[in-house]
């Protein structure tokens, strides 16, 4: 409950009144006094009647990426069977405030706004809840009350087509790449006999039916799974501009890029965040939508040891800022468990040195640039 200035002194001057008119015996005075008192008093029940509302919202899409339209239309029901609801309401966007106009809406009815979501940024913009000010016909209360519960529109990071994907190391019965033109795991096509083809490898049905004896022949197959370890330490990433590290945003399309082409392939990814956050799971473009920058020291030397640990695949990706620079050869020491670690450095001032930390480092100033550097790795 919210008392406004014109009631606050309102409120005050029927004290003063009736003091004045009990205590001096002028009942004209003590008559003002109960009049400002009953006054007050219709505000406080007028402000106090909670409207019946119902309140939904429908996001158009509710995930896009950066940069995209989106749309909320947001619908107001009066669901009460008496009154008209006459009141002043305002959605919350993200930072911003929209005026939802809600004069007069009569019982049974409801009143549709639509309006953009802002997009400009990556992240999660929470849409709601509705505030619902109820004010009395003299200004002297008002009360907002939340309806609804908010609904996140989520803003992924920008995704650059990669044509490129490593072909992996992991030999797999399931595999879809294949490294070796002659191998002794999947069957592949039948061929014609050769002196010095064991007798084993002899698809005789086949030979029979053609009348001559015909070898099954196999391949090696590989199932490339990669790992996007982003580097979202504050230290690694410290231009900031109006709350925004360009470096890392650049990093988060990187890795939205590189995870957005595996799926495409229909091979394993796992994305990894160098310092771990809370609510670290769902799909990998909503982490990337939610991901912030952490202080977080100690999380690289730990992020390494997991990652040894576990060998979660066979190609590792890292992904920093030009203040991730001089870690990467804690990364390199990786190789031994990865057999390719690819590492870039988004929006650094100067080139990285060639053969740093012994692995292929990518320099590129933003997210397209590195897609274009990741397309011209001839050898993985």
């Amino acid at each position: 409950m919210g008392i406004t200035a014109r009631g606050i002194g309102l409120l005050a001057a029927a004290v003063v009144l009736l003091a004045a008119g009990f205590r001096f015996a002028y009942p004209e005075l003590a008559v003002l006094g109960a009049a400002a008192t009953v006054a007050v008093g219709y505000a406080l029940l007028t402000a106090a009647w909670r409207p019946r509302l119902t309140v939904d919202r429908h996001a158009d899409p509710d995930r896009v990426a950066r940069g995209e339209p989106a749309r909320m239309t947001l619908t107001v029901r009066n669901t009460g069977r008496l009154r008209a609801a006459n009141l002043v309401a305002e959605d919350r966007c993200g930072q911003r405030s929209v005026p939802v106009p809600l004069l007069r809406l009569r019982p049974g009815r409801d009143t549709a706004v639509t309006y953009d979501v802002p997009t400009h940024r990556r992240g999660v913009v929470p849409v709601g809840p509705l505030r619902v000010t109820r004010r009395d016909p003299l200004g002297l209360m008002a009360l907002a009350r939340p309806y609804g519960e908010p609904v996140p529109v989520w803003v992924h990071p920008r995704v650059h087509p990669l044509t490129a994907i490593p072909t992996g190391a992991g030999r797999s019965l399931d595999g879809r790449v294949d490294n070796v033109a002659h191998g002794s795991i999947t069957f592949d096509s039948l061929r014609e006999y050769v002196v010095g083809d064991e007798l084993r490898r002899v698809h005789w049905r086949t030979s029979a039916r053609v009348g001559e004896l015909m070898v099954r022949e196999n391949v090696d197959t590989s199932l490339p799974t990669i790992v996007v370890l982003l580097d979202n330490r504050a230290a690694a990433h410290p231009t900031v501009v109006d709350g925004l590290a360009e470096s890392f945003e650049a990093a988060c399309e990187a890795a939205a890029s590189v995870v957005v082409a595996a799926i495409r392939a229909d091979l394993p990814v796992t994305l990894l965040t160098v310092a771990p956050e809370p609510g670290d799971g769902g799909p990998p473009l909503d982490r990337l939508a939610a991901v912030r920058l952490v202080d977080d020291a100690d999380g690289l030397p730990a992020a390494a040891a997991r990652l040894r640990r576990e060998r979660l695949g066979d190609t590792l990706v890292f992904l920093t800022g030009p203040g991730g620079r001089d870690d990467l050869g804690r990364l390199g020491a990786l190789r031994g468990a990865y057999p390719s670690v690819v590492a870039a450095v988004l929006a650094a001032a100067e080139p990285t040195p060639a053969g740093t930390a012994g692995m292929l480092v990518i320099d590129a100033p933003d997210g397209a640039a590195f897609a274009a550097e990741w397309d011209g790795i001839r050898r993985w």
